[in-house]
């Protein structure tokens, strides 16, 4: 359960590469969602359902339709629906003694957005760019998710062990990430699972 409960979490993110907006990270614009290409609602669903193959980068006349749905409320409401859902299912756990109940949530674009970073990479109509990302993450100004915060912080405090995991390599992002992790209120996980230098693609063509 809690691996489905995971991957319906992440589908939201990697769907459509989290993308950036302005000074407030979910804020909502003024006026009705923007649903005109119906091409770009088609392309949507069949990356969520993994339908689509080898995409890359969202199809520029998509653009819009990506940044409407990522900064006009929808995607705030998304991630609001399937925290509902998890919390009414932890809600009936009873946590045993044993210490053997855990939860595996991702750092980024689950614990941590990016949005800011990708406004600038046109809501992943870019190609992805690993060095600008790395950048990025080294500053470590990344806010929290803040349902996902709520959510975490409950798992916490009903005894789960949390356990954070992130396509991050150990090396290099392990510091700024744990002190960005600490300044945006996770604290009392378990322990934050790193990419390893020798796990690295060798095409470095992903992090997150």
């Amino acid at each position: 359960m809690v691996k489905w409960v995971r991957e319906i979490v992440l589908l939201f993110f990697f769907a459509i590469l989290s993308k950036a907006m302005g000074t407030k990270p979910f804020g909502r614009m003024s006026g009705p969602i923007d649903q005109s290409s119906k091409d770009c609602l088609s392309w949507r669903l069949a990356v969520e359902a993994n339908n689509l193959r080898g995409w890359r980068t969202v199809p520029t006349h998509c653009l819009r339709y990506i940044e409407t749905y990522m900064i006009g409320g929808q995607y705030e409401q998304d991630i609001n629906y399937v925290v509902e859902q998890i919390e009414s299912y932890i809600s009936d756990v009873v946590v045993s003694e044993d210490g053997m109940d855990a939860w595996i949530l991702d750092v980024d674009d689950t614990c941590l957005s990016n949005l800011f970073f990708y406004k600038g990479k046109k809501y992943g109509c870019d190609p992805y760019d690993p060095l600008g990302f790395k950048a990025w993450a080294m500053k470590g100004g990344c806010p929290a998710i803040p349902a996902i915060l709520g959510l975490f912080t409950k798992l916490v405090e009903r005894g789960f062990k949390v356990f954070l995991v992130t396509g991050r390599d150990d090396e290099t992002l392990g510091p700024p990430t744990i002190a960005n992790l600490h300044n945006q209120g996770f604290i009392g996980y378990e322990r934050v699972i790193f990419r390893k230098f020798e796990f690295e693609s060798s095409s470095n063509d992903k992090i997150a």
